[in-house]
């Protein structure tokens, strides 16, 4: 990340500390509009055309991101589920009651419904079970995308509601 003087373009899309907008400049009316307000000039999108820089504090937007990664990094545990097409009712509860606590707990989890053998012929009865499960845990979280056939399994991914 450069800031200040560190930038090399000639010219920057500079966006001011209130994210307006304030078209492009050359860098060193950006840096002298930084130092204005007392703060840096930190490079956002360096790989655009011409680079975006953002009038902000430097250490506040650093400590922002720091948060922001480790926030994903909290949210972002995958828990799998694994559950076949014979599978009792009280067994079925019991995943039910699993995939509700990694929901509260904020986890993303995968059910996967795995098919061996001659149970591939009946893909609909583990079709159901998912609906099934999908249903009874929809006040908890809700599928990032429908329920899909993959080789000998059916896989969803549901997340945390907010």
């Amino acid at each position: 990340m450069r800031i200040n003087s560190q930038i090399r373009a000639p010219k920057v899309r500079l966006i001011g500390e209130d994210g307006t907008q304030l078209g492009e400049k050359t860098i060193q009316e950006a840096i002298f509009l930084a130092r204005e307000a007392g703060v840096d000039l930190v490079e956002i999108a360096p790989m655009a055309i011409p680079p975006v820089c953002k009038i902000i504090d430097y250490k506040k937007y650093k400590y922002l991101q720091s948060k922001k990664t480790k926030a994903v990094h909290k949210t972002g545990v995958l828990k799998e589920i694994k559950i076949r097409p014979k599978i009792g009712e009280h067994d079925l509860a019991v995943k039910i009651r699993h995939i509700i606590r990694f929901l509260e707990e904020k986890n993303k989890v995968k059910v996967l419904m795995q098919f061996f053998g001659r149970e591939r012929e009946h893909i609909s009865v583990g079709g159901d079970i998912i609906n099934r499960v999908l249903a009874e845990v929809s006040e908890y979280g809700q599928p990032d995308s429908p329920p899909r056939l993959m080789g000998n399994s059916i896989n969803v991914i549901l997340s945390p509601k907010k």
